[in-house]
């Protein structure tokens, strides 16, 4: 049976969808965008602060559902300049240990908010 995963630690749902769908074993994640939970706004700085508040955002839902980085099976990854690959990659790297899960990174013409990334991840216990 699918249910719905929210939490007030992460930004709320600002459209149809939600912050995370649990079905049996998997968790799947919407996909994060800088936000402050707080605020609701665009975190300054660039993909470097970005991407922290991104894993920060995905920490929180994971955690909801009761998971961690340690979780993730597969993340995807949605950066407006490649470029920035290895500022994305080294805060990345902070959150995800081995065994690494499976990732696909994409160069999009724009992202939400104006946001330079986002992530979302697909999780299993």
């Amino acid at each position: 049976m699918k249910r719905t995963i929210a939490t007030a630690s992460a930004p709320a749902a600002v459209g149809p969808y939600s912050q995370a769908v649990a079905f049996g074993n998997f968790l799947f994640c919407a996909g994060q965008i800088p936000l402050d939970p707080g605020t609701n706004e665009l975190v300054h700085g660039g993909v470097t602060e970005q991407t922290t508040r991104v894993c920060q955002n995905i920490a929180a839902v994971l955690a909801a559902n009761g998971m961690t980085f340690a979780d993730v099976l597969k993340a995807t990854v949605f950066l407006v300049d490649l470029k920035e690959f290895a500022a994305m990659n080294t805060v990345y790297a902070q959150y995800f240990t081995e065994p690494f899960p499976a990732r696909s990174t994409i160069q999009v013409a724009a992202l939400p908010r104006g946001a330079q990334v986002e992530i979302e991840v697909i999780a299993a216990k």
